[in-house]
């Protein structure tokens, strides 16, 4: 056979061997683990980050419609019916149980003005609006601790492979950029990907707290109205 026709086999390339798949398989296992940990938190982050805009959006426009629907001058007992079986955000489930508490509450709560009652009605709606906000912060909380944990997790995980290159490089007794570069790449690699999880988790923490925050004063607004709604009511019951 002729030698001239024999094709050596292909070099990986200065690029192949710097790519980023290439920098986690060529990584010690603990930076492998941390790279991992970091890959997985990010991916729950942004899976929060999508379930929780997602599900404001919704309850926004459910929460507009149902403000439309009881500012239009339609009789509670009938926004009642249409919503009792099926309150399907917070201000519906406030307008509910406040509802329910009028309902039931003895004729005699409406003497001395009903203040008991309203005081009653503010608290039930008051404990309403807060068991449906803890199911909204639900998970939010998970985001400011990967904003704070992943880049010294990211870091540990840089020091690591730093601390590893150098003890390969006294064994090799090498110290060359072609044998150094390589380790000291996928070790600040763990860094970036530590960045990469707690950025968005920090952006995203600080905006969805600031709208939370936001409907649950829409929230408190609205109780506090319905509670001037219904002593209008008590005092045209008493006048009458």
């Amino acid at each position: 056979m002729d030698p001239n026709l024999v094709t050596a086999a292909p070099l990986a390339t200065p690029e192949a061997a710097m790519s980023v798949w290439s920098l986690v398989m060529q990584a010690d296992l603990v930076v492998k683990s941390v790279m991992l940990i970091l890959a997985l938190a990010s991916l729950w982050c942004w899976a929060v980050i999508f379930e929780k805009v997602w599900r404001l959006a919704a309850l926004k426009r459910r929460t507009s419609g149902f403000e439309r629907a009881f500012w239009s001058g339609a009789p509670l007992e009938e926004l009642y019916r249409r919503l009792a079986k099926r309150p399907d955000h917070p201000m519906a489930m406030m307008f509910a149980t406040a509802m329910e508490e009028w309902r039931e509450a003895p004729r005699g709560a409406l003497r001395d003005g009903g203040s008991h009652l309203l005081d009653r009605i503010g608290r039930v709606m008051r404990l309403a609006m807060d068991r449906e906000l803890v199911a909204l912060e639900r998970s939010v909380p998970s985001l400011a601790t990967i904003g704070s944990v992943a880049p010294f997790l990211g870091l540990f995980g840089t020091v690591w492979g730093i601390m590893n290159s150098f003890t390969a490089i006294a064994v090799s007794k090498n110290t060359t950029l072609t044998v150094v570069a390589p380790g000291i790449a996928e070790a600040l690699f763990a860094t970036a990907v530590g960045l990469a999880a707690a950025i968005p988790a920090v952006v995203a923490y600080n905006k969805l707290s600031g709208e939370i925050d936001r409907y649950a004063e829409r929230l408190e607004s609205f109780g506090e109205e319905f509670q001037v709604v219904l002593a209008r009511e008590i005092e045209a019951s008493g006048a009458a």
